[in-house]
């Protein structure tokens, strides 16, 4: 049972991991948003591997949402989407494993 509860409690953690994952994405992605406006140079290294980042996942979203002409509101979606899937899926499952680990050991 120890073993069993260990193996949760790393799942729990890999899912920990995630979520940290997508709060540094978001702050990619908020640096994107920045470099959109000041119209950074698309060369440097920094810039492009931004772009790079974020561009395939703007992409998809802009595919499925209206023209709204010069505003583009894909960022927001990926916020929402990244906000969702954080607090509903990640969290949900981050608890729920804790929860089963530490009844595993104590039980």
């Amino acid at each position: 049972m120890i073993l069993f509860a260990n193996i949760l409690l790393a799942l729990a953690k890999l899912v920990e991991l995630a979520s940290g994952l997508l709060t540094l994405y978001k702050y990619v992605l908020l640096a994107s948003i920045v470099i959109s406006w000041v119209n950074a140079d698309p060369y440097n290294p920094i810039v492009n591997f931004i772009y790079r980042v974020t561009e395939p996942v703007l992409r998809r979203i802009r595919r499925h949402m209206p023209d709204t002409g010069m505003l583009d509101l894909s960022p927001l979606v990926a916020f929402a989407a990244i906000y969702i899937l954080q607090i509903v899926v990640l969290n949900t499952a981050y608890q729920y494993l804790i929860n089963a680990s530490m009844m595993l050991k104590n039980g």
